[in-house]
């Protein structure tokens, strides 16, 4: 079997980067939160100490910390991950970046670099999408981030009792291992959830079982006389006090439930009591501008009163690019998300997945973000994307032998980066996707980065320990050709893609969904996470984050909602105890 073989069958299979299939049919209990409700329950005119915009991987666990002692709204905008096995279950974990309904938790956006992505409408967050890989920031970015080392750990510790795990090492992950290590990517540091040099096994937030464990199951934690957790509930701006007051100051948000009637919450009295957007990376930017925090001129051009001047919220957007290559297998070859990292010196990330074949046994088969069925990254135009064309590459795919699915994938993603974009409004409808640029490669050392990465990846494809997952006869170049024809994203090919490798990371750039950026620590928020120009309002989310931290964000997104509502009640209760 040759590379035409190869290159003919297996473009849909990228989807292994992510996606995987094969563990029991288990499903997630549904727990027994007795503060969470759909928002068509809420009462028009509502009252809390606190009011939290957006139950994602941080604002869960901050709601559930600030409930301890004070009343707590969190609001929600998605559903409950719960009773959902496309969410909960491995078996058929694809199918949520699939779904393509307006009830999806997974909202997919076009950046207008031309990469395919999606951000998260479901409680808990993007952890209910993602590949569940659990790893916490390097002791350097906790030092630049400002932050208190002791609180940072217990913090950390806090959110890995409920949602972290060590992952299997079968052969597959064993082999990367073991390649990375022959390659130079030393010291082996064994199972860790620190981030250091050298190759590692990170935690995930997948059990033995294949129960994903949110941060949705953070809520646990929370106290349920103080906590109000509204569902499908879509805020569409923060209402400030103008008059009579020093500076704006938030007091209240109005939001839309799903049969589409308007209710308002309002902070209760009292000096400490604050309104916390915590909606991600295109949710809070995308919010304060629509409530009059923003660029001014930008604000007019949308016919919103502009309340503060703040040119730099949406700037700074930054998403950590990701490329990779596929290797075929001649062997079987376990199911494994990402376990195995290798962090270089050299500002890369290098990780691998792997599949016995990345579609079910059985038709119809299903072949995640890459499948005919999402259409996501073809080429094609949406409208063209036919019912019948769709049916009709469905039916292809089902008849492709096991064999075409059967192999893995070696990813690297970049430090920082250190490319930024920026974010703007594309209307005044809360429930459309901002218009978002990355700017990938812009900065030459991201580049520079990617292409050590990439011939990185190359040795351990070529190393002894990796041998018996790669077919002898298809050639690097012609695995390299063979990737470059996926249809990742919607950026042309060039005829050098396999011989430069630089035209290769620009080509091929994924999204590995690790985008930040937007309301800047220094830029938006101060240190303490307050929107500067205003009162009681702060951003606790990714969208502060000047780099992506560690290998991936989602542990130190959890960690930061604990970590900032340890501080907030700290604060509260150093005020009350000084009365």
């Amino acid at each position: 079997m040759g590379f035409g073989f190869w290159q003919r069958h297996i473009v849909a299979v990228l989807a292994g980067i992510f996606f995987f299939h094969g563990f029991c049919n288990s499903q997630q209990d549904d727990p027994d939160y007795s503060f969470v409700q759909q928002a068509t329950s809420a009462p028009i005119i509502s009252y809390y100490d606190y009011i939290i915009v957006g139950g994602g991987t941080s604002g869960c666990p901050l709601a559930a910390t600030l409930s301890q002692n004070s009343s707590v709204l969190l609001i929600e905008r998605g559903g409950s991950p719960y009773g959902n096995q496309n969410i909960s279950n491995l078996a058929s974990f694809a199918r949520t970046l699939s779904d393509y309904s307006p009830w999806s938790p997974a909202q997919h956006f076009m950046s207008e670099d031309g990469v395919p992505n999606a951000r998260a409408r479901v409680l808990g967050g993007g952890s209910c999408l993602n590949a569940g890989f659990y790893t916490r920031a390097g002791t350097d970015y906790v030092k630049e981030a400002g932050w208190d080392g002791n609180l940072v750990n217990q913090s950390y510790q806090w959110v890995e009792k409920v949602v972290a795990f060590e992952p299997p090492m079968l052969q597959w992950q064993s082999a990367v291992r073991d390649g990375l290590l022959e390659t130079g990517i030393t010291p082996y540091n064994g199972f860790t959830y620190d981030h250091m040099y050298g190759t590692k096994v990170g935690g995930t937030i997948f059990d033995r079982q294949g129960h994903r464990h949110s941060a949705a199951d953070l809520l646990k934690y929370a106290n349920p006389k103080g906590l109000t957790v509204l569902l499908s509930a879509t805020v569409h701006r923060v209402l400030f006090k103008i008059k009579g007051e020093a500076r704006p100051t938030a007091h209240g948000v109005m939001f839309r439930d799903a049969a589409g009637v308007m209710h308002r919450a309002y902070l209760n009295k009292g000096s400490k009591n604050e309104i916390i957007l915590s909606a991600g990376a295109l949710g809070s930017p995308q919010l304060l501008m629509l409530s009059g925090v923003g660029p001014a001129e930008h604000l007019r051009s949308h016919n919103i009163t502009v309340v503060v001047d703040q040119p730099m919220v949406g700037q700074g957007m930054s998403d950590n690019p990701m490329n990779a290559i596929y290797v075929p297998s001649p062997n079987p070859v376990e199911v494994s998300l990402i376990q195995v990292v290798g962090i270089t010196r050299l500002g890369t990330y290098i990780e691998a997945s792997s599949g016995s074949n990345f579609a079910s046994q059985t038709p119809p088969r299903n072949f995640g973000m890459f499948s005919p069925q999402t259409g996501q990254l073809s080429v094609v135009p949406p409208k063209q994307r036919t019912p019948e064309a769709i049916a009709k590459a469905v039916e292809a795919m089902n008849a492709l032998p096991d064999e075409a699915f059967r192999g893995g994938f070696l990813l690297e993603k970049i430090i920082g980066p250190i490319s930024t974009g920026h974010l703007e409004l594309r209307n005044r409808n809360p429930y459309d996707n901002p218009s978002v640029t990355f700017n990938y490669f812009k900065d030459p050392e991201d580049l520079r980065r990617c292409v050590d990465g990439i011939n990185t990846i190359k040795k351990v494809i070529e190393s002894k320990a990796f041998s018996r997952f790669r077919y002898p006869y298809i050639s690097l170049e012609a695995l390299i050709n063979m990737t470059t024809n996926f249809p990742v994203n919607l950026l042309p090919r060039h005829d050098n893609d396999s011989t430069s490798m630089e035209q290769f990371c620009k080509d091929t750039v994924m999204t590995i969904w690790h985008y930040h950026g937007g309301c800047q620590v220094g830029r938006v928020v101060d240190q303490d996470y307050r929107v500067l120009g205003v009162d009681a309002l702060r951003v606790i989310d990714g969208s502060t984050f000047n780099y992506s931290p560690g290998t991936n964000p989602q542990a130190t997104v959890m960690m930061l909602g604990r970590y900032m509502g340890v501080r907030i009640l700290n604060e509260r209760l150093a005020t009350e105890g000084s009365k």
